[in-house]
């Protein structure tokens, strides 16, 4: 807990640098955002939140030693990572310190740490909606394709399993480099090409995603009949791809910035006067914000920074985050989130296509996924929400 007068610290742990500093930047910045909120609202306990920064560069190992530095410096909770690999570095160095760390993006589940708190999806909450998406309006026939790391692997299980419970079938699974060569990239096309008709279902992340996907559009592809689908390609790698390369694509996540409603134009109006009016705005950009707010609610009510003061606090009080009501379950220390599937238009804007009608409980080890009945689901207009 700081000292009396001290500020709170929030360490932040995103990468500026390196393969992944793509997705990370908008993190870091909607963080920030948040902070400057709670600052501008009195701050916490009489105090300001301070905000510790650093440059993780894309590499877990610096995450571990990124994560040292800051509690070093006092930080009184983590904020941060974006790859597993990154989570699962970070997580050892939190517990051993009695911290708390915010995991702000979606993963691969089957994981649970009393120093964490999941506000990114968890499969049950994207990957489920996404499988059902696909295989009523795209066919069976799948072609995996991700990066060489613990997420990839552990999502396309999860997602083969799902695919195969619709009646589908993945035709190949294929893994290249975090930080691919061309020739890697080339030899996916290819295989792709020779597959015949087939979605492809991408968990390349980072600058490999906009070189794949750059790629894939360059091979003349019809994203019409075979699209992209992912869980991760979003509007930050969007803007980097360019538009006309990223028209068909279909992502599904809790948030998008398109979402029609009080909270989100409010958080899009303040993110892009701060940072730009192009500025693009992720759903893992959304959790960095709102889990922010999060620890911010549960220290008032806890009255000290202490970690299992503001543990058993977090799951008394829920949150109008811009993607919805949400709040953190208690037994899982994961969110209740709002499952969404959306594809790019013709503008490069997402378009939502289908969206759950209320938010949906986290369950990260799959234990009820396919013994519940369906998402309830909201209606959409036929131009898609706006």
């Amino acid at each position: 807990m700081a000292s009396s007068g001290a500020p709170v610290t929030i360490g932040i742990l995103f990468s500026q640098t390196g393969v992944t500093a793509v997705l990370e930047r908008a993190q870091r910045q909607a963080a920030s955002l948040a902070v400057s909120q709670v600052n501008s609202e009195g701050g916490l306990l009489g105090r300001e939140l301070h905000l510790l920064d650093s440059d993780t560069a894309s590499d877990p190992a610096r995450y571990k030693t990124e994560a040292t530095r800051l509690l070093d410096l006092g930080a009184d909770a983590i904020v941060g990572c974006y790859m597993s690999s990154a989570r699962k570095a970070v997580l050892p160095i939190v517990e051993a310190r009695n911290s708390l760390l915010f995991y702000p993006t979606l993963y691969e589940g089957f994981e649970y740490a009393s120093c964490c708190i999941y506000s990114g999806a968890a499969p049950n909450q994207n990957a489920r909606i996404l499988a059902d998406y696909l295989t009523e309006t795209h066919g069976d026939r799948y072609f995996f394709v991700g990066s060489n790391y613990v997420y990839p692997y552990e999502s396309n299980r999860v997602m083969r399993d799902l695919l195969s419970n619709r009646g589908a079938k993945v035709v190949d699974e294929v893994y290249i480099p975090l930080n691919p060569t061309d020739e890697d990239i080339a030899k996916v096309i290819a295989l792709i090409r020779n597959a015949g008709p087939v979605v492809v279902f991408s968990t390349i992340v980072g600058d490999g995603a906009v070189r794949f996907c750059s790629a894939y559009d360059r091979a003349g592809f019809d994203r019409h009949l075979q699209p992209v689908a992912s869980l991760t390609f979003g509007e930050p790698e969007i803007a980097a791809l360019g538009k006309s390369a990223a028209t068909g694509h279909i992502k599904a996540a809790p948030y998008f910035s398109v979402i029609d409603s009080p909270a989100n134009l409010a958080f899009v109006t303040a993110y892009r006067e701060k940072f730009g009016p192009d500025s693009p705005i992720s759903a893992e950009a959304e959790a960095a914000f709102f889990q922010v707010k999060l620890f911010a609610e549960a220290v008032r009510r806890a009255g000290t920074t202490d970690r299992a003061s503001v543990v058993r606090a977090l799951p008394t009080f829920s949150l109008e985050a811009p993607q919805g009501t949400v709040r953190v379950d208690a037994a899982t220390h994961h969110t209740h989130l709002w499952p969404r599937v959306a594809v790019v238009d013709e503008s490069g804007t997402f378009r939502i296509v289908r969206e759950s009608a209320k938010p949906v409980a986290p369950d990260p080890y799959l234990v009820e996924v396919e013994k519940l009945p369906p998402v309830t689901l909201a209606s959409v207009p036929s131009g898609g929400a706006n």
